[in-house]
């Protein structure tokens, strides 16, 4: 298996290298359909295997219709390879890779590529008809870290009709089920307020009105917990600078947390509060909570030079700083939002939760933090604004 995911790692890495070079959908089919096929144990020199331009008429509709590639296993065909130009769009096609499924019933699986997009297609819906949505969908140059196994399952060794029919049954129920567990947390409708509230233990009658009461409630539990987990679970954090630590959220904490390797590091309530509200303004992105001797700050990427904002509790008046210089257009709308500006850059906060009145600088420093020729060039002012508040 090392070998395979070596193998796939450079074949993607090809395809960043050379798919601009592919202007015809002949230079795709051999510079990175082939290829990949050969990695899947489906050599193209091997027609008990492979067989190109394959017979897939369905009478009384087009005579002789061929599909691009037809993969076989123990002489059966078990996949439909349509392949198209590295620069065409997949979706115009589709219709044309259906008509080859539905013609040849023994065929389990259907895919169309360009070389650098990959979608699978099967019969989950009709028998025999293929489903007009993909269930399972690859994106080589943007490939994630379980290409390799997705993959993996398609190769000539593991490849049986009612194996690739289970693969596809999984990977639509797990996508509908992400789909349906994402929208119910950020939406929490009243089922879900109900069900929460039942499993709560909640010992009040379900009625619109008291539903419609705690619904803010159940959404701001669902984004602590979803922080905590988050905080909790991960299980190694980038190397960090030597005065910071990294600290795990504990919501609903009113004592101060004091780290255990320093005891000058102390978290508080407001700061694992602020941490809370910017997981709030920025769901679904890679950031960590900080704290050192002097200040608190939310990183992303656990990368300590990529901080969103810093905080400083212990002042007489806490303030906060963002990574971005702030322009005159947001500072007016601090002053907007009842806020102040104090020296370089710093604004007073009252309490953590003005953090969402400037959810606006929170997504500029996101975007800055994510550029990363902002931290290639010396001299940026990300250094400049770190010199001056150290």
């Amino acid at each position: 298996m090392d070998e395979f995911k070596r193998r796939i790692k450079h074949h993607i890495e090809h395809v960043k290298n050379v798919g601009n070079h592919c202007t015809t959908e002949e230079t795709t089919k051999q510079a990175l359909i082939l290829p990949l096929l050969d990695i899947l144990g489906f050599s193209p020199y091997d027609p008990t295997k492979v067989k190109a331009e394959y017979g897939a008429d369905f009478p009384g509709v087009k005579a002789s219709e061929r599909v691009d590639y037809a993969l076989f296993s123990n002489g059966i065909p078990v996949l439909f390879i349509e392949a198209k130009a590295y620069s065409e769009h997949l979706t115009n096609h589709c219709p044309q890779l259906s008509r080859y499924y539905n013609a040849t019933p023994e065929v389990a699986v259907a895919a169309i590529t360009n070389g650098r997009e990959w979608r699978f297609f099967t019969d989950l819906d009709n028998r025999n008809i293929m489903d007009p949505e993909p269930f399972l969908l690859i994106d080589l140059e943007v490939a994630t870290d379980d290409v390799a196994e997705q993959l993996g399952r398609f190769h000539y060794d593991r490849l049986e009709p009612s194996t690739l029919r289970a693969l596809a049954e999984e990977n639509v129920y797990l996508t509908a089920f992400k789909d349906a567990i994402t929208t119910s947390l950020k939406d929490c409708d009243t089922d879900f307020v109900r069900y929460i509230a039942g499993r709560a233990g909640i010992k009040r009658s379900m009625t619109s009105k008291f539903l419609d009461s705690i619904q803010p409630i159940v959404k701001q539990a669902v984004a602590q917990s979803v922080s905590a987990m988050v905080a909790t679970s991960l299980s190694s954090v980038p190397e960090a600078v030597p005065t910071a630590a990294p600290i795990e959220i504990v919501p609903d904490e009113d004592a101060d947390i004091v780290d255990s390797e320093n005891e000058k590091i102390v978290t508080t309530p407001d700061e694992r509060r602020l941490f809370n509200i910017c997981v709030d303004i920025l769901p679904d992105e890679d950031l960590q909570a900080r704290d050192t001797e002097s200040y608190f700050s939310v990183v992303h990427g656990g990368k300590s030079n990529r901080w969103i904002f810093r905080f400083w509790g212990d002042k007489k008046h806490p303030a906060m700083q963002f990574i971005v210089p702030l322009t005159g257009a947001d500072k007016i709308e601090i002053a907007r939002a009842g806020l102040q500006v104090g020296t370089n850059d710093h604004i007073l906060l009252d309490k953590p939760e003005d953090l969402y009145r400037l959810a606006g600088i929170v997504r500029d420093s996101l975007i800055y933090c994510k550029n990363d020729d902002n931290f290639r060039r010396k001299g940026r002012e990300a250094a400049a604004v770190e010199s001056t508040s150290t």
